[in-house]
């Protein structure tokens, strides 16, 4: 019986035409499954499902989710990570398959870490965003990081100082399902569903606090700075002074993102 499936073009791409159609007829996907992201049953006979492909450094897996709680993406994660989702989702019985992998890229990892910022007197719910190694422009061999100028291309604003709640970028946002942070995602290619730009390769739980915050504001202030400049601070007024540093060395860039879910 065909199946109810959303498959996007970049996991088309990447298990190829012959295995998609497999997948649209119902073929080789199940019937019920374990939602990927809020872990959940879902059915792909009754209800929109999203197919999720999880590509690691030398296997890649099919998942499944509700398309409400995810879009079909392609997913890269490091070889450890994926194949740790892969025991997760096993032990809750979920669905995944692994798949034929036609092509892997190489990425560096993306560290969020999630806090309440005092800005204009109010408290903010904010994700600060800061990769494990430089970013290199897409199609570049030169050593270099453009993890910034990629980001200001893409309408994030560059700060001195964190004085004020930045612009709002349409078409992007930060999903939030279960009280659990699941991805931030960005506009999809030709004006297309959107894709995740950030992937949780398992929900992050977000304090009370922030998620009262996100609920109350509905949107999330969004930093990024390159690797280095931030690290890993264990408390929010520690974070706060880390950001403040690299707003006054030109390393910080932001935005305010919509959110999405509860």
């Amino acid at each position: 019986m065909p199946r109810m499936l959303d498959v996007s073009d970049d996991v088309r791409a990447e298990i190829g035409d012959e295995e998609a159609d497999r997948l649209l007829a119902g073929e080789n996907a199940p019937g019920s499954y374990d939602c990927t992201s809020c872990r959940t049953p879902g059915d792909s006979e009754q209800e929109r499902t999203s197919t999720v492909l999880f590509i690691g450094d030398e296997t890649a897996v099919l998942a499944f989710a509700h398309a409400t709680c995810l879009p079909s993406q392609v997913v890269q994660v490091t070889e450890e990570q994926l194949q740790g989702a892969v025991r997760s989702i096993a032990a809750d019985g979920g669905s995944t398959r692994a798949v034929p992998e036609q092509a892997v890229a190489e990425q560096a990892v993306l560290g969020v870490t999630s806090g309440l910022l005092l800005v204009n007197g109010e408290l903010h719910p904010a994700l600060v965003v800061e990769p494990t190694a430089p970013i290199a422009r897409p199609g570049t061999t030169t050593a270099g990081d453009d993890f910034l100028p990629l980001l200001i291309e893409q309408g994030f604003m560059p700060l001195t100082e964190i004085d004020s709640v930045p612009p709002v970028l349409h078409g992007w946002s930060v999903l939030l399902a279960m009280g659990q942070l699941h991805a931030i995602l960005q506009p999809g290619p030709a004006g297309g569903q959107p894709v995740a730009w950030w992937q949780a390769h398992q929900a992050l739980q977000v304090a009370d606090s922030w998620r009262a915050a996100a609920n109350k504001h509905q949107q999330v202030l969004l930093f990024a700075a390159p690797v280095g400049s931030i690290g890993r601070q264990p408390r929010e007024d520690l974070l706060r002074g880390a950001l403040d540093k690299a707003a006054a060395n030109g390393k910080l860039v932001a935005a305010t993102l919509p959110l999405a879910g509860t």
